[in-house]
């Protein structure tokens, strides 16, 4: 039977069924509804900022007296140097053997020897005018000593020019004369017959030579050409701004002690040492640099063992400049823009100014702006601001920071498990 052949009365029942079994239906939907909202698990979010510090490495500093370090390039140069020559003219007989370029001669050694003979020669012809004048001389005398004699026989008859004609003085005085002439003869003749034989003026290294055996001389020609080898200079050229540095020799103190390195040339770590001994009063007019000069005893390493300095060569020249005290010195690299330095105080970065009163190749020398213990940071940053957190790279992070962390990972994992 169907629901429209059901009486009036039965029919309302089950319309009225029906609206409460939808009724009780939707009535349990929204108490499900209910209790899964009211147990469902909530996202917290938690109050918590994680620390973040650049980890740096830093090196603590410390005032001081300090000495500076020039470096600079020179020139070797000869402290003696002469252009040998012959005073006399004359025939080349002999030659020393050590008397060849490069080699060694001491103070008075024979170098080379000129045909003595023609001197020889001319010395005995002036020893003999000598002789013979004063042989003349002696006679003289002799006459003079019977004029004196006859003169008494005269005595008040005659004048005072008349006596000396008589004891016959002019020709005493002339052949005096005479006789000083021959003696300047033949001491001339014996300085030529010694100026044939040419010596080594002092200790020398021979650069050159141009005579042979068979060579004719004479005084405008060039024999050879020798350098002293006790000392030698080395010419270095030096900004003008840092000349207020070097300590040059006064009556109670030596110039600034030098090193020497030639590192093409020598062993790895050989040295010279050596000394400023003047200021040359110029400035170089294209390097418009001023020029020191440095003394180097015994330059062939002769007494110390060490490589000779060659002549016109460069060489590398530190100079011990005068001491800066009450200074900071720091590698000239951790000086930043504007001569300002990092340094880390309590966690954080402080940019300080400094003076910096001098640099060297390597360090700068710093005034004022640093004190003893400050920490210096040596690590290159990122992010360079006043107040910037720092940790040194073996500092082990402090508790709080590790908690922060830790509760910042918790809320990271309930907040996905909530969005699940």
């Amino acid at each position: 039977m169907s629901e429209s052949q059901l009486p009036p009365k039965w029919r309302w029942l089950s319309i009225i069924g029906t609206s409460i079994a939808c009724l009780a239906i939707l009535s349990a939907a929204a108490a499900a509804i209910v209790v899964i909202n009211r147990t469902e698990p909530t996202a917290k979010q938690i109050n918590a900022t994680r620390k973040s510090a650049a980890l740096v490495e830093t090196m603590t500093v410390e005032r001081g007296t300090f000495s500076p370090t020039l470096r600079v390039l020179g020139t070797v140069q000869p402290a003696q140097e002469i252009v040998l020559s012959p005073r006399v003219s004359g025939q080349v007989v002999e030659v020393s053997p050590q008397f060849i370029p490069g080699g060694r001669v001491s103070k008075g050694d024979l170098l080379l020897r000129i045909d003595p003979a023609d001197f020889e020669n001319a010395l005995s012809i002036q020893e003999s005018e000598l002789e013979q004048v004063e042989a003349s001389l002696k006679i003289e005398e002799g006459r003079q000593s019977l004029a004196a004699k006859e003169l008494k026989l005269l005595e008040g008859t005659i004048d005072d020019t008349n006596r000396e004609l008589v004891l016959r003085a002019p020709q005493i005085a002339s052949i005096r004369a005479e006789v000083n002439a021959a003696k300047a003869a033949v001491e001339r003749a014996k300085l030529d017959l010694a100026r044939s034989s040419i010596f080594a003026p002092f200790d020398a290294q021979v650069i050159s030579r141009s005579v042979n055996v068979g060579s004719q001389v004479s005084p405008s020609d060039e024999l050879a050409q020798l350098v002293g080898i006790d000392e030698y200079w080395i010419s270095a050229a030096l900004p003008v701004r840092s000349l207020r540095w070097v300590q040059f020799p006064t009556s109670d103190q030596p110039g600034s002690s030098v090193t020497l390195r030639n590192p093409d040339a020598w062993p790895v770590g050989t040295e010279k040492q050596a000394r400023i001994a003047r200021m040359i009063g110029t400035v170089d007019e294209r390097t418009r640099l001023a020029q020191v000069l440095v003394t180097v005893a015994d330059p062939l390493g002769e007494a110390t063992d060490t490589p000779p300095l060659i002549l016109q060569s460069l060489i590398e020249v530190q100079i011990e400049g005068r001491a800066i005290e009450n200074a900071v010195r720091l590698q000239r690299r951790y000086v930043r823009e504007g001569d300002t330095v990092w340094v880390m105080k309590e966690g954080q970065l402080q940019i300080c100014e400094t003076d910096v009163l001098f640099r060297d190749a390597e360090y700068a020398y710093i005034g004022e702006g640093l004190q003893s213990g400050d920490e210096v940071v040596i690590t290159t940053l990122a992010t360079v601001a006043e107040g910037v957190g720092l940790r040194k790279i073996n500092e082990v992070p402090d508790a709080d920071s590790s908690h922060d962390e830790e509760n910042e990972a918790i809320s990271g994992e309930i907040s996905e498990d909530a969005a699940k």
